[in-house]
């Protein structure tokens, strides 16, 4: 949990200061991107932190409001990282795919994306803090969530709404979003077989569509599937350290997130260096927009002869 803490306030707040000193970063596409940082910051700072605390002891030693304020602060901000998972991936499904024809994407549509994912996380935090359900110590007794574990009508019924509206919603948006991406730059490629450039960006892109899918569902599958089955499943018994792990795993995200999404991004990785290295970029290269994926960018993916997939 540590190491945890120190890795992501160091790779979160390198995603938000790189992004307020580069200008050439605050692209509506990367508006979503410092909307995950802020939110990985934030768990980190009330949850992560929290834990780490509470583990020297062994015990939740701040008390019951403490308790309810991390436990909901944590889902807030949890959610509102998972939606941004899934926005992001719209985003790039809509810019690149082109479903609803030459669409700009445009400033007020990135304040939109990141303003839903906060007006949903608060929609679906706040029900514990007035009654259905509450916040309550997970596991070992070191931090604090939803309660999943006593049952009851009132805390199923909450954990099966958390499920469907905060877990397979946004889940299902990934994988659909980065599944038409990848058939649609399949598609290019398939008219571009003797473009060595295009099969590499097409490689590319699929070890990235790949690996933000399964880092989403190692973080937070395990945190859904337990939460799910303790809550429809009354008489199972879970080891309470066994019960802890979950919501390790879902505080991974604060590391994994910015990694992937952020820091595997080339126009982003040069402003960094040039950060890091006092304007110096010690390895040369362009200074190349990549709006499509974090390694490939994927300039335009539509049908004709005009598609073109060129590598970040």
């Amino acid at each position: 949990m540590g190491m945890v803490v120190v890795l992501a306030f160091f790779v979160n707040g390198m995603v938000i200061v790189v992004s307020l000193k580069y200008k050439k970063l605050r692209s509506p596409l990367n508006y979503i991107l410092v909307n995950l940082a802020v939110a990985d910051m934030l768990v980190t700072m009330f949850g992560s932190t929290v834990s780490f605390h509470n583990n020297i002891f062994g015990f939740f030693t701040l008390g019951k409001s403490v308790c309810e304020l991390e436990g909901f602060v944590v889902s807030l901000t949890g959610i509102v990282g998972l939606w941004s998972l899934a926005i992001l991936a719209l985003e790039r499904y809509i810019v690149i795919c082109k479903p609803m024809g030459d669409f700009r994407f445009q400033q007020r549509h990135a304040v939109m994306g990141c303003a839903f994912t906060w007006i949903w996380a608060l929609l679906w935090t706040s029900p514990p803090l007035i009654g259905w359900c509450s916040y309550v110590p997970e596991g070992l007794g070191t931090s604090c969530g939803p309660n999943w574990y006593t049952g009851g009508t009132n805390n199923n019924s909450y954990i099966l709404a958390l499920f469907i509206t905060c877990f397979m919603m946004p889940l299902t948006t990934i994988i659909f979003s980065y599944s038409n991406l990848l058939l649609a730059l399949r598609a290019v490629a398939a008219q571009q077989k003797e473009s060595e450039t295009t099969q590499r960006a097409e490689k590319e892109v699929t070890r990235m569509v790949i690996a933000m899918v399964l880092a989403f569902l190692i973080c937070w599958l395990p945190y859904a599937a337990f939460a799910i089955v303790t809550a429809t499943n009354k008489n199972i018994v879970i080891d309470p350290t066994l019960a802890s792990m979950p919501s390790y795993f879902s505080k991974t995200a604060t590391v994994y997130n910015p990694v992937i999404y952020v820091f595997m991004n080339k126009q982003f990785r040069v402003c960094l260096t040039k950060l890091l290295c006092c304007g110096r970029n010690p390895f040369g290269g362009e200074d190349e927009t990549s709006t499509a994926s974090g390694r490939t960018d994927v300039t335009s993916v539509s049908e004709g002869g005009g598609n073109k997939v060129t590598p970040a």
